[in-house]
């Protein structure tokens, strides 16, 4: 029940050719008049090692559905922007959070990124901002990995990560991110030791006094106010 030494050699040409997945390989075969079944080419590109293995060391994340931001708290973003510092050159970066409901945002600078470091800021942001989170949402970054989200949920806060190549999971940071740096840190370069003090007078106004169009002209403390 051997596949033929032709098969064979049309598969591994096949895929060695361009590099594609075993199902593009099959409608290869199949153009060219070569009879053979998807597992049979599945089998011998494993075979041969040519398929792409699974990390043992990678961890399954399984697909949390995205909440509704009905209530503040209901769904937080998370993110981080990195910055240099131009009179030491190091690296800086800002940590943000953003409800999705009130557009309450919250916003800290450190020297580097650490789970550590993103737990701190989780529980400060909620602590000034009055109200529980239910759902924090992060992308896939090293400073939101395992240990950040154990601890997240020995608190009762869930943890979602962003899908891959969906970059309208996290629209909404991604904006007030921009927002940050347009209406607040502009386009000159940045001192680390200064940036907090200019941070913290940005989201006074930025909570307190902006009217977002997201929220119907709205400002974020008016609609935290209002649950």
């Amino acid at each position: 029940k051997a596949l033929a030494a032709e098969t064979v050699g049309a598969i591994v040409a096949a895929r060695l050719a361009h590099g594609r997945c075993a199902e593009v390989v099959y409608e290869d075969l199949k153009e060219q008049g070569v009879s053979v079944s998807l597992s049979s080419v599945k089998r011998t590109l494993a075979r041969h090692e040519l398929l792409k293995s699974r990390s043992k060391w990678k961890r399954y994340r399984p697909a949390i559905p995205r909440p509704l931001a009905e209530a503040p708290g209901a769904l937080v973003q998370m993110d981080t922007i990195r910055f240099i510092d131009w009179m030491s050159g190091k690296r800086f970066y800002i940590y943000v959070v953003l409800d999705v409901c009130s557009r309450y945002a919250y916003a800290e600078v450190h020297d580097r990124l650490s789970q550590h470091i993103s737990l701190g800021v989780a529980l400060r942001a909620q602590k000034k901002a009055g109200f529980s989170f239910k759902m924090l949402q992060t992308d896939n970054g090293p400073e939101f990995s395992k240990w950040f989200n154990d601890m997240l949920g020995s608190r009762g806060i869930a943890l979602r990560h962003s899908r891959v190549r969906q970059a309208n999971d996290n629209a909404h940071i991604e904006r007030f991110n921009r927002t940050l740096q347009d209406e607040c840190l502009g386009k000159y370069p940045l001192r680390a030791s200064t940036t907090q003090k200019k941070l913290d007078g940005y989201l006074d106004y930025y909570n307190n006094q902006r009217k977002h169009m997201g929220i119907n002209f709205k400002r974020p403390a008016q609609v935290m106010q209002s649950y």
